[in-house]
């Protein structure tokens, strides 16, 4: 047993020399005594349940493989390592394989798993069992390695950098515990915070719809070949707009849920400490602020759009917490709505249409869609030839065969606003439309071939009423949800304020 032990710790150490990024060798004994703790507790429990220690040594340093390759999956494609939030997504990718697997790579997935299932046979068919007392040895020293290490350190929260300097372990252990600490909800800082503004009377309040675009920026700022009519609509409405500009999101390449939440509730990553890796899995589940919040005390009924599972993310429970009355999910759109794996942007579209044009209605309200036709993976998509030049026009590079994936949906989006548009300027009531990009998408062999874009996405505000004017202006994506509700009092602010406020 305690060769095994030695053994196994050892190979967890080279094994973490593969991890990207690399943590440094030379780390705070606290740190060393984490990743050993861990290993010790995790090998004392197997061995209890199997009574097998070379069974069980494997099996832990199996697990300690998938977690470093998931985690370098995820630094290739999202620019992050794995954190403690992630061990959630294990399960997700069992009940949604396509959007986690094909970045993970199907055949790699394939391959562990019947590996695992041989190893499992054999380990349980040819290794003799022993006393299970000798569990205590390793169980314990662990436990006493855990309380030596478990010192009052604070994360950065910069899960590069934590990984750096304390190694994988230390910083799983640190960020679980982290998550456990109670939150001072009053000091999060929301703009939306109580007490409501008195609301005016219903006829005066314009309706308000937001779109929280999937994987949307304007891509022709990554590459000249892409057509500029792809966004003509965008560019009508920018051109129309009361702002727009760049937009500093929350995300990048995935994590649509860290922008939702930062739009939703104007909070600031910096407050949020563990949470920002995954908002919605416990704090935003207790109710906090928000701008559908807030209007709904003004008189506005609240509704949330989003045409996939309504589990996902535990939308179902979080999007009423913070202040929507109607939650439509997948489940209210048809099969023959799909643009490609998922419901098009256009039908999101038909259904806000249905919601604004609905007979008799007298309460303003406030619709946000988040839609989902443009999620990856692309590489599963295919285009043809002939497809092409409606989006480009020169050949294609080496290696951008995706980018044709992201356009055709791209176009889609386009064509969303145009609906929209059309929609709002016959429509009987002020309305206000605001668009913006969740995140930039994951197109890594792209962007070997032509740079990677610096992340930012694009906003628009546009009113179906008021005269344009708007100059380009950047912005955090905590300050739009305000700058949105600004617009709709008339009483956009000033330069200075907006800086204040989260302007970059």
């Amino acid at each position: 047993m305690l060769t095994v032990a030695l053994a196994g710790l050892a190979l967890t150490v080279l094994v973490e020399r593969f991890l990207q990024p690399r943590p440094a060798l030379h780390r705070p004994l606290s740190c060393w005594a984490l990743h050993a703790g861990v290993w010790c507790v995790g090998l004392g429990l197997l061995y209890a349940l199997t009574g097998r220690a070379l069974f069980s040594g494997v099996n832990l340093l199996l697990v300690w493989l998938l977690i470093v390759l998931v985690s370098n999956s995820k630094y290739h494609s999202l620019r992050e390592p794995f954190v403690c939030a992630d061990f959630e997504y294990f399960s997700d990718a069992v009940k949604f394989p396509r959007l986690y697997l094909p970045f993970f790579g199907y055949a790699k997935a394939a391959g562990l798993a019947l590996g695992f299932v041989i190893y499992l046979w054999a380990g349980l068919s040819f290794e003799a069992p022993g006393s299970r007392w000798a569990a205590l040895l390793p169980g314990l020293l662990g436990l006493g390695l855990l309380r030596l290490g478990h010192r009052h350190q604070v994360p950065s929260f910069d899960a590069e950098a934590d990984v750096r300097r304390w190694g994988l372990a230390a910083s799983l252990w640190r960020y679980f515990w982290a998550a456990r600490q109670p939150v001072d909800r009053a000091a999060l800082g929301s703009p939306f915070a109580p007490p409501a503004p008195a609301a005016a009377p219903a006829a005066a309040l314009p309706d308000i719809v937001s779109i929280q675009s999937e994987s949307f920026f304007d891509v022709r700022s990554l590459w000249p070949g892409v057509r500029g009519e792809v966004l003509g609509e965008y560019d009508r409405l920018v051109g129309q707009s009361l702002a727009h500009g760049k937009l500093q999101v929350a995300a990048w390449g995935a994590n649509t849920v860290r922008t939702e939440f930062a739009y939703l509730t104007g909070i600031e990553a910096e407050h949020l400490g563990v949470h920002r890796f995954n908002p919605y899995r416990v704090l935003a589940r207790q109710g906090l602020p928000s701008i559908a919040a807030r209007l709904k005390a003004q008189g506005y009924r609240t509704v949330c759009i989003h045409p996939y599972a309504g589990s996902f993310y535990g939308r179902d429970k979080v999007l009423p917490a913070l202040g929507f009355d109607e939650f439509i999910d997948v489940s209210s759109f048809f099969e023959a709505q799909k643009a490609g794996p998922f419901i098009g942007d256009c039908a999101v579209a038909e259904k806000i249409r249905g919601l604004l044009n609905a007979q008799g209605r007298q309460q303003p309200l406030f619709i946000h869609a988040i839609t989902m036709e443009n999620h990856g993976p692309l590489h599963l998509e295919s285009v043809t030839d002939s497809e092409l030049p409606a989006w480009f026009d020169r050949p294609l590079q080496p290696g951008m065969q995706d980018l044709a994936a992201y356009l055709r949906h791209i176009a889609n989006a386009d064509r969303m606003l145009g609906m929209l548009r059309e929609t709002l300027q016959v429509h009987g009531r002020e309305a206000l439309l605001c668009f913006f990009g969740d995140h930039v998408p994951i197109l890594p062999q792209v962007y070997q071939a032509v740079g990677a874009p610096a992340g930012d996405t694009d906003y628009l505000i546009w009113s179906n009423r008021r005269q344009p004017g708007s100059q380009a202006q950047p912005l955090r994506v905590e300050a739009l949800s305000s700058a949105l509700l600004d617009q709709a009092s008339g009483t956009p602010r000033a330069a200075s304020q907006s800086n204040a406020a989260g302007v970059v």
